[in-house]
């Protein structure tokens, strides 16, 4: 067997053919014995398929000999939450989030939620799973009982802030009919916040598109949300709600690059002299915030593994990712679509500005093309083409994560994707948008 539905961080596929109930068992009986787990925490999204792959993933972990403490229907950071907090040895949450309908998938986690991916153990556990090469277990009182995990989640989550600064706060919130809208609820009595709430109920049947805010066709209803609220902002997330996406009390989009500039701020305003991790597409804006309020910025290669493998070497507090993923060193340095919302009401409520004022600077100071997706048929023949071109008057050059080019007043990321025929741009400038401009329909042409 092949199982291609194992990625490079994670397990995806379109269901039933190739990722199915019999797949799941054999992943499920392979994580187990491959960690030589006594205890393992599960949890699923709103997909309707989803809770039946968990089943079969429970049925193979048991028959690995380990026990299954599973937290139902729940987003990949509860997962994640339940792993670091209880004394298991790993967790795995049956989940495709932003995918299309038809697709699903899983992540996988060790004990402390240390990431397991492509050179972490994921290809063992792919290899052990298509084989069936499986060891009998001698312990036959396995069982799999429920995990009330979500209070602790909550309470948790309740420790990054100042509660009673929210008051007064109004936030439009998208959920996009995913799992974000049961954790919304559950905080919404703990929170003097006014929410106004649209596609909050989970419905794995999406009748309101595919939850992923990335997509322009998608964000209309959240600007609508925010304007007919009179919100001081809005939050979209995607279907296991691991991202979270802004808009201000305009209904503008921002960019997920500035949202690590204030998440930086939020941190070091309170605990200065901290590492913060950011990735190489775009780093200017978040040096400037993080050196000016007495930080170190660290530079990683783009990925969550990557960037929680140099948060726990940097012992940053705070990692962040222009795609909306952000990670937290009191969140066992894993990813949450909750924690950013917070953390940024409170700097609006503090700071008594709102939202667009806190990134009008930093989007002046450092305009961007945002991300840009190209097709090609030899990205490594592109790459050394447009080096070859900029590299003489280049003021330097870095390859932490495909090519990043500076020169003294703009700089541009040009990276392959890990899994399509892909070309990634970036491209930025020091506060001169036209500039910015130019250099991007520049290096466009030479792509194209």
């Amino acid at each position: 067997m092949n199982y291609d539905c194992f990625k490079a961080y994670d397990i995806r596929g379109r269901v039933p053919d190739q990722l199915n109930e019999d797949i799941a068992y054999r992943i499920g009986r392979a994580f187990a014995q491959y960690l030589n787990a006594k205890r393992i925490c599960l949890g699923h999204d709103i997909r309707l398929t989803s809770p039946a792959l968990a089943e079969a993933v429970a049925r193979g972990i048991n028959d690995a000999g380990a026990e299954v403490l599973d937290i139902g229907m729940s987003g990949t950071e509860e997962i994640y939450f339940a792993t670091f907090n209880n004394d298991v040895d790993g967790g795995i949450v049956v989940t495709a989030s932003h995918n299309p309908i038809d697709y699903n998938g899983m992540k996988l986690v060790k004990r402390g939620s240390q990431p397991i991916s492509g050179d972490s153990g994921l290809c063992d556990i792919k290899a052990l799973a298509e084989s069936g090469d499986f060891t009998r277990s001698d312990n036959h009182v396995v069982k799999v009982s429920h995990l009330e995990n979500r209070p602790d989640y909550l309470k948790h989550l309740l420790t990054y802030i100042d509660v009673d600064a929210l008051a007064g706060l109004k936030i439009a919130c998208n959920a996009g009919n995913g799992g974000a809208g049961l954790v919304i609820d559950a905080l919404e009595p703990m929170l003097p916040i006014e929410f106004s709430k649209i596609f909050n109920q989970p419905n794995g049947n999406f009748p309101n598109g595919i939850p992923n805010p990335l997509l322009l066709e998608n964000r209309q209803p959240t600007v609508d949300a925010v304007l007919a609220a009179n919100a001081d902002f809005g939050i979209a997330w995607d279907g296991d709600f691991d991202r979270c996406f802004f808009f201000d009390e305009k209904g503008n989009f921002i960019e997920g690059y500035y949202i690590v500039g204030l998440l930086a701020e939020a941190f070091l305003t309170k605990t200065s002299g901290q590492a913060v991790v950011h990735d190489p597409r775009l780093i200017w804006n978040t040096c400037d915030v993080v050196n000016k309020l007495g930080g170190k910025p660290v530079m990683s290669k783009t990925g969550h593994a990557f960037i929680k493998e140099r948060m726990r070497l940097e012992d940053a507090i705070y990692g962040g990712e222009m795609s909306a993923h952000h990670y937290f060193r009191d969140f066992a340095y894993c990813d949450s679509g909750m924690i950013p919302w917070l953390l940024i009401a409170e700097l609006v409520a503090k700071k008594g500005q709102p939202l667009s004022s806190l990134v009008r600077k930093m989007i002046s100071d450092y305009p961007v093309s945002g991300e840009i997706n190209r097709t090609v048929s030899d990205a490594d023949a592109v790459i050394a083409l447009i080096l070859d071109h900029y590299r003489p008057s280049a003021i330097d050059i870095d390859y932490t994560d495909g090519v990043s080019v500076s020169f003294s007043n703009w700089r541009f990321n040009i990276r392959k994707s890990n899994t399509e025929p892909l070309l990634r741009l970036n491209v930025e400038s020091r506060g001169d948008k036209a500039l910015m401009k130019a250099k991007t329909e520049e290096l466009l042409a030479k792509i194209n």
